[in-house]
């Protein structure tokens, strides 16, 4: 067996530089730019005069030696609502005392040693700004030889139109072979979809299917159904994975030099626009429409509470056994103009779970504001069954008999979540929200696409909101919940 770990060698002479090699053609600068652009963000560097293109909705102004990954949630909520021209940001990185172990392989892979690297804590801090005015970042790559390029932007920008925050985030410095190593690692763990701008990456579907991670590869690599993968790897051109291979990741496994293959042709235009860069086509429907839906609404209500009521003594028998009263919990949601109303459900959590919530905010797996964690510990074990049945969500028909939800909308929210894309929430707040939608039938799951695919549906039904569409997804929420229902 051939043990392929930490292919992004420590040791200079195994390669010429680490920095010159390439997965996909792409090095790790241009691996940097390409995460960036994947979230519509354009890194500009000073006084790089790389073209400015049209695309973007935002730019990423910054030095010439710093690579960055950081959340963007928090800034996404001060450039929408706070609408600043530029929003200068303090970028924090927090380094643990400790060490790390590195595996050094020969150039067929076999073990020869390992080295452990011990580092100190300490704070590494970087500047950078964002900003949606190309002039303004033109006029940053043309600061190149200023002596103090922060303060000359600073002043060019009045005072009334900058914001200024700080951030946790990553720092990798270029020169330095450590940095680049984290980042590289960091970068293939903290980006499970690479093919959203790579146009080389294709994912090897048989391996992750039997190992449970995410390999992408290169179309000239070769991979055998029989190589073994630890946690996530980049496969590049001309590599190879045998069947006694086994690959620990996250990992690169790095261009064949020999056949390094060009750098892939990106077009910004080719990339979805993001719900907030374009005000929503909203589907107006006459009054006579309306009114339909509505008595639709309260006909199929009432059907479903006539057949389900016979279930709620059973449900609240089962949750004061285990947990007591209350037996429903109503949540403060937004409704059609942004009025709020107790959204009822079931309560299939324990009683402290918002307390409990703050302890385990970091498990967070969701990528918007919402809150998922598989396995949640807040969850009864009535809770956990009543929820897979979707049992939980019954008492918000009476939500839609007093006319707060529809049967068919976009996933009812609060407040705070509300405020994540203005654009997003006006329009999903043109119509009542409902208890199934798009999102809810069409969702992957996806680690680091929920929150996408969450504006990407529910915009997708106000655009194209109709009978045939509603009628659509009531069928698939059947058919999901008998899924449901039938699954071990």
């Amino acid at each position: 067996m051939r043990i392929m770990e930490s292919p992004i060698p420590t040791v200079p002479q195994l390669i010429p530089s680490i920095a010159s090699q390439t997965v996909w053609g792409l090095d790790l600068v241009q691996l940097h730019d390409y995460y960036w652009a994947a979230r519509g963000v354009q890194v500009v560097r000073l006084g790089d005069r790389s073209t400015l293109v049209a695309g973007p909705e935002q730019f990423l102004l910054t030095d010439c030696d710093s690579l960055l990954l950081f959340h963007t949630r928090s800034l996404v909520e001060q450039l929408s609502w706070v609408a600043p021209v530029v929003l200068f940001v303090r970028v924090h990185d927090v380094r643990s005392k400790g060490y790390e172990e590195h595996a050094i392989c020969d150039p067929q892979g076999r073990l020869q040693r390992f080295q452990r690297l011990y580092e100190h804590r300490q704070t590494v801090a970087a500047r950078i700004a964002m900003t949606s005015d190309a002039d303004i970042a033109r006029a940053w790559q043309g600061m190149g030889q200023t002596p103090d390029p922060w303060r000359t932007l600073r002043r060019q920008v009045p005072l009334a139109q900058r914001e200024t925050t700080s951030i946790k985030g990553r720092i990798y410095i270029k020169s330095k072979t450590g940095d680049l190593e984290r980042f590289s690692r960091d970068l293939v763990r903290l980006w499970p979809q690479p093919a959203a701008t790579v146009s080389r990456a294709r994912r090897a579907t048989q391996i992750e299917r039997r190992a449970g991670c995410l390999v992408w590869a290169d179309p000239d690599a070769k991979i055998s159904r029989n190589a073994k993968f630890v946690d996530s790897v980049w496969i590049g051109a001309g590599r190879t994975a045998g069947d006694n291979d086994l690959i620990v990741g996250p990992a690169i496994l790095w261009d064949d030099p020999a056949i390094r293959p060009l750098i892939p042709d990106f077009q910004w235009r080719e990339l979805e626009p993001a719900p907030e860069s374009r005000p929503p086509r909203v589907a107006r429907r006459s009054s006579v429409n309306r009114l339909l839906k509505r008595v639709f609404d309260i006909t199929f209500a009432l059907i479903v509470l006539a057949l389900t009521l016979p279930l709620y003594p059973f449900v609240m028998l089962a949750i004061l056994l285990e947990d007591g009263r209350p037996f429903f919990f109503a949540h403060k949601r937004e409704t059609l103009g942004g009025r709020e109303f107790p959204c009822l459900k079931f309560r299939s959590m324990r009683k402290d779970a918002e307390k409990l919530k703050t302890l385990i905010a970091k498990q967070n797996q969701s990528d918007g504001p919402q809150f998922y964690i598989d396995n949640d510990p807040r969850l009864t074990k009535v809770g956990k069954f009543i929820r897979k049945a979707n049992i939980d969500e019954l008492p918000q028909f009476i939500n839609v008999l007093l006319g707060h939800m529809s049967v068919v909308g976009p996933r009812p929210s609060p407040h705070k979540e509300n405020q994540f894309c203005p654009s997003w929430r006006e329009a999903r707040l043109s119509v009542r929200p409902g208890i199934t939608g798009l999102w809810q039938v069409n969702r992957t799951r996806i680690r680091g696409t929920d929150f996408q695919e969450w504006i990407k549906y529910d915009i997708e039904y106000v655009e194209n909101q109709g009978w045939l569409l509603d009628v659509r997804i009531i069928w698939k929420t059947i058919m999901v919940l008998i899924r449901g229902v039938i699954s071990p």
